[in-house]
């Protein structure tokens, strides 16, 4: 009976445990807001980030500590100023209740750094030289963000790592991805409504994230893609097993497009939630070919495109 009893037990347990790293506060960096207990801010040498914390609507005291930072007094708004030096720097802020969240400073090489389409060997090719429709977001990235073997593995958000966005041309370390703050908000605020409804993961499989221009144009793709400005992935979920492909999300014993499809709708589904309006951007769904499984695509672009 005792046996029946844990068995019942066990069974009940959840698979596995997600943690969706909301922090029940909200921080400004610079033009940025995360409400999560991790986050990863891209900047350029020597940029300043006014930073305040919010609960609800309204502003709260913190204080601002890191590696390179001096415990500050209590304060409402710090204007910190990123380090000259590329690399990555982390900062946490605790309130006076004591609820910390990390933020990771990316300081960027300036795109300045790039000659003859290379930088410091590795090869990321020409951006567009007319933005596509005169539009801002086609501008070239400002700056690049180096990967090495020492930080590719970091995570950048409660469930995402800096290797995952990684390009996948065929070229050694140092590496560089351009990678957007709205992106990883997105996959976050994503991956917790698949889990809320059901679908398990740790983290969508991103199968494509960053592409350079050089990469971008080897495969094929179009001279727009928004892979290129760090602002894309292609996902899928992948859990059951872990097989390199797409799960049967809809339990008809196949992997195919109606999985991916299951994905496009939960995204779609979300389209006019409020809170939802700052990662508003691209859906594509995608068949199976001889080369991968079914996976969607979305992206951050600020307007509704849908394939």
């Amino acid at each position: 009976m005792k046996r029946c009893l844990w068995l019942l037990l066990l069974l009940s347990l959840p698979l596995f445990a997600f943690d969706d790293g909301l922090s029940g506060l909200e921080v400004q960096v610079g033009e940025w807001r995360s409400e999560y207990r991790l986050m990863s801010f891209f900047v350029l040498p020597q940029q300043k980030l006014p930073i305040s914390v919010f609960k609800g609507k309204k502003a709260i005291p913190f204080t601002l500590s890191g590696i390179n930072e001096a415990p500050l007094s209590v304060l409402s708004t710090h204007n910190y100023i990123a380090p000259i030096a590329p690399g990555d720097y982390q900062l946490t802020v605790t309130t006076v209740d004591n609820q910390k969240v990390e933020l990771r400073i990316f300081v960027m090489y300036p795109a300045a750094r790039v000659k003859n389409g290379k930088l410091n060997g590795y090869t990321i090719g020409q951006y567009p030289r007319d933005p596509y429709k005169g539009l801002n977001i086609y501008q070239p990235p400002e700056g690049y963000v180096e990967v090495t073997p020492h930080n590719q593995d970091l995570w950048i958000s409660p469930n995402y790592q800096l290797k995952q966005f990684l390009c996948k041309q065929a070229e050694g370390f140092p590496k560089y991805v351009v990678l957007q703050t709205r992106l990883l908000r997105k996959l976050e605020y994503l991956t917790k409504v698949a889990v809320d409804q059901g679908y398990a993961t740790q983290g969508f499989v991103i199968m494509s994230g960053y592409r350079t221009p050089y990469y971008n144009k080897s495969i094929g793709n179009t001279k727009n893609s928004r892979h290129q400005w760090g602002g894309a992935a292609d996902i899928y979920i992948d859990e059951s097993p872990k097989d390199g492909t797409m799960d049967d999300l809809n339990k008809d014993g196949k992997i195919d497009v109606k999985d991916a499809q299951v994905l496009y709708d939960l995204v779609e589904g979300h389209f006019d939630v409020p809170g939802y309006r700052p990662m508003i951007g691209g859906l594509g769904i995608y068949r199976a070919n001889a080369y991968r499984g079914p996976f969607i695509h979305v992206d951050v672009r600020g307007a509704k495109a849908r394939w």
